[in-house]
Order: structure tokens, then sequence, then C-alpha cells
């Protein structure tokens, strides 16, 4: 079974980031917290997705042990954090699996999303994309899938143009800069 990470790219839930979000999943839903839990890791996704520092400071093996644990705890806490979220980021910080944080939101979040009957999908584009456009990408996805969908967007500029969708494992990649780098391929080879 594979995820998607907050890079966009596809990681096993099956993996030691899986096992840990499962761990997490199971305590949440058996304690009543899965939804809280679930916006807490949207959120943290989010702010290690806009913040180059923190996402510098999660893969660097530089920091020993007490360093990641106290500053992981600060940020929990300055972040309000429940407990449980907390003590979750504070195990993986100790068992120095901090590198592998962002895989394991995104195995939580596609545990969430399979425990209510929906499959997670991602658009990325090269221009932010209106809400009909988005309405549009989620009905198409829904017919192939035969499920609700819970759709991501996010904005690529590399992509010059295009979208890439990624549903599952699978992916449709229709960007510009991929049709002009298979174009430099052919051009090489000819």
């Amino acid at each position: 079974m594979s995820s998607e990470n907050a890079s966009g790219d596809f990681v096993s839930t099956t993996g030691a980031a899986g096992r840990y979000a499962e761990a997490l999943f199971d305590l949440a839903r058996e304690e009543g917290q899965a939804d809280a839990v679930e916006g807490e890791l949207k959120n943290l996704r989010a702010a290690i997705r806009d913040s180059a520092d923190l996402k510098d400071f999660l893969k660097s093996p530089v920091y020993d042990r007490a360093d990641q644990l106290a500053a992981i705890t600060a940020l929990a806490e300055q972040a309000g954090l429940s407990p449980m979220t907390q003590n979750f980021l504070k195990l993986v910080a100790t068992n120095r699996r901090l590198f592998a944080l962002e895989a394991m939101i995104g195995a939580f979040l596609a545990k969430a999303a399979e425990a209510r009957g929906e499959v997670s999908a991602s658009a990325v584009s090269a221009a932010p994309m209106n809400d009909e456009q988005i309405k549009s990408i989620r009905m198409e996805i829904e017919s192939m899938v035969g499920k609700a969908v819970n759709l991501e967007t996010r904005v690529d500029p590399d992509l010059l143009g295009g979208l890439i969708v990624k549903v599952g494992s699978k992916m449709i990649d229709s960007s510009l800069r991929t049709k002009l780098n298979k174009l430099k391929t052919v051009m090489k080879e000819a």
C-alpha cells in the first residue's frame, strides 16, 4: 500500500512510517480523538511544507536525540497540540525517526481517509485552480474509483503548465515539464 507525503512523493504505508501511523491512528480512534489528531497532523504537515528550516531540521542527522526531543517538544507545545499528538512526536524524536515524520503523517491521513471510505488524491498544477476546476477534477476521479475522494491541491510553478494527478499508487503526469523532458530525451537519442 502506498500514500503520498507532503512533498507529493509516494511512500510505503507498510514500512516503519506505516507502523507508527497505524499505531497512532488505532490509539486515536480508541480514545475518540482521531478527527482531532488528523486536524493537528494536517496543520503540522502544512507547517513543514511552509518552513524550509523545519523541513531541514527534521531531515538533518546532525542534531542528537536530546536536541531533537527538546525542539519537537517546544514546537508541539507552542502549536498547542493535544497530549496525544505531543506524545507521538516525542516518541518519534526519541526513536530518532523525525526524518520520516512527513511519511508518517501521510500514512496517518491515508488511514483516516480509508476509515471514512474515502480515497486520497492530489492534484499539482502550475497555477492555482479555481473551485470549478477542483470540483471537476474531484468528480472525474470519483467516477474512476467509485468512492468519495479527498482531493488535496497544490501549486508547483516548475511544472510550467498542465497537471499531475495522483490517486493511490497511480499517477497521471500531463505537465509541460515532463513533456519537454521526454522530448529532450527523444532528441538526444536521435
